[in-house]
């Protein structure tokens, strides 16, 4: 039997480039020496966090745990002791793991929270794969992936669920234990606002049968109280759920900092010094509880959170961060409508640009945190706000195939067809856009909440739903099928069933959304 492949090593260079944690703390966050780290006698209940992997590529991906014998304990340490553990991994072809196909070693350590992201290499595409963690005696639950198939393969299909605004204390993650529960889902699309920052009171806890401490009343701005935070959402079963059913990927808005901050500048007046300071724990926090590559390592308020794999010839993947390098919010129309304003920044824009005129794959999705099509102009949080920008994006969506945009942040299932002329939206469409509801965010909700006349007003918006739920997408070479589903209730129990309130078919080279 060949020896089996282990993580990938990260080059001093690139280790130094990725400063933010010290080179030796970011490379023993990925693999760890030959020494052992022992966890400390007694101490047992240390995945109480589950498990995830992310990055998806057609060799491998990245593992994710963090160490939380007691993950709300208020330093945001979970209970750990301020000292190093080795936490060993393996993966496997079968859930028995009698074919172990890939091990090794990550050093979790307080610096990271606890936290490892061992990078595995070296794997057969397309293929479903299994891992675990072992700390001295104890393993971990089973999580699973597939790796996407080798360039230029054509998959027979590819399923991806979307989902956002998980505020733990609006309700129950029952669109979370429906997802975990496709038979199809290849994939899971984080589209932003993974947590929320406000203080938890009795007057916003709708979650019933829920609890928290003094330490989750007050907003949070520390790296304690967003690592306490992530803890509070990730301890719910079913999001570990979703995170052990397959790979996510992921994209942050507003909430994971500050309800709309933009760019350096808060929108609550906090000065930059400070802001920036909260900006660069709430990034690393970020880091710390997701299955994100090395790339995504802040240096301070700084990180790099785009990324894009390609499913084979199938689809391209480009996951957009529309929070960090935006404008601020115009302070009049003629503001709103300057040409060189911006939501994604030059250097992104361009990296996008390049991604979409040189892709070949059939479906080019594009992920990001705010809604694209038109709507309000006073919706200037979206992009509503930047027309110029928005213009320069589907000018780049028209080079490529098939553009699709996924969307969150509005807490209501939305589904678009993309004018090619914003500014005069006719008949001609060039590509979708699908916006998931929350998963919780504003608790029951309704079929017709919110203004559902300020959406559907536009003929190109083909669905407005104000449940809670997630969406299912099924691409295949043919067509893409974007099927939305809705729970009644959140707020009493986990119970309720899952509806379909709506399905469409987008045919391969045809921009619409045809019920189904």
């Amino acid at each position: 039997m060949p020896s089996a492949p282990t993580a990938a090593p990260v080059s001093r260079r690139r280790l130094l480039q990725l400063s933010g944690a010290s080179a030796a703390m970011l490379a023993l966050g990925i693999d760890a020496p030959s020494v052992e780290a022992a966890p400390p006698p007694g101490t047992e209940g240390m995945f109480s966090l589950g498990v995830a992997s992310g990055a998806p590529r057609p060799d491998g991906a990245v593992l994710w745990t963090r160490l939380a014998p007691e993950p709300l304990a208020e330093d945001g340490h979970g209970g750990m002791p301020l000292k190093e553990v080795t936490v060993r991994w393996e993966v496997a072809t079968d859930e028995n793991f009698r074919d172990i196909v890939a091990h090794g070693r990550a050093l979790a350590q307080p610096g990271l929270a606890h936290s490892v992201h061992p990078r595995v290499e070296g794997l057969e595409p397309g293929t479903e794969h299994f891992y675990r963690f072992r700390v001295g005696r104890e393993l971990s639950p089973v999580g699973r992936f597939r790796t996407l198939p080798g360039a230029g393969e054509t998959p027979e299909s590819f399923s991806f669920g979307l989902v956002s605004c998980q505020a733990w204390y609006h309700g129950h993650f029952t669109a979370h234990r429906h997802l975990a529960a496709e038979e199809d889902l290849d994939l899971v699309v984080f589209v932003g606002d993974y947590i929320y920052e406000y203080g938890i009171t009795e007057t916003n806890l709708w979650r019933q049968g829920a609890e928290v401490g003094e330490a989750h009343r007050v907003e949070i701005e520390t790296l304690e109280q967003y690592r306490l935070r992530y803890a509070l959402f990730k301890s719910d079963p079913h999001l570990q759920a979703v995170h052990a059913r397959a790979a996510a990927v992921a994209v942050w808005d507003d909430h994971e900092v500050q309800n709309n901050y933009t760019g350096p500048l808060s929108d609550t007046g906090i000065g930059e010094e400070d802001f920036a300071h909260r900006i660069a724990v709430a990034y690393r926090a970020f880091y710390e509880n997701m299955p994100l590559d090395v790339a995504a390592l802040p240096e301070g308020p700084d990180t790099d959170i785009t990324a894009g794999f390609d499913v084979g010839a199938l689809a391209r993947f480009s996951l957009l961060d529309s929070r960090q390098f935006r404008d601020a919010e115009p302070a009049d129309a003629a503001e709103q409508q300057r040409e060189n304003r911006t939501i994604l920044g030059a250097a992104q824009e361009e990296w996008v640009g390049e991604r979409l005129a040189s892709s070949e794959a059939t479906w080019n999705l594009l992920a990001n945190g705010v809604v694209l099509v038109p709507i309000n102009e006073k919706s200037t949080d979206m992009w509503d706000g930047y027309p110029a920008a928005r213009r320069r994006l589907l000018a780049q969506m028209a080079e490529a195939q098939n553009p699709v945009m996924l969307t969150g942040d509005i807490h209501k299932h939305v589904a678009a067809e993309i004018p090619a002329d914003p500014d005069d939206p006719g008949e001609e469409r060039l590509g979708v856009e699908l916006v998931c509801t929350s998963v919780a965010s504003d608790g029951d909700g309704a079929e017709d909440a919110g203004s559902p006349e300020t959406w559907t007003r536009h003929d190109y918006v083909k669905l407005y739903d104000g449940r809670r739920g997630y969406v299912h997408v099924r691409l295949t070479p043919e067509e893409m099928v974007s099927s939305f589903h809705v729970v009644e209730w959140i707020e009493a129990d986990d119970t309720a069933p899952k509806q379909l309130t709506a399905r469409f078919t987008t045919p391969a080279g045809e921009p619409r959304l045809i019920p189904a």
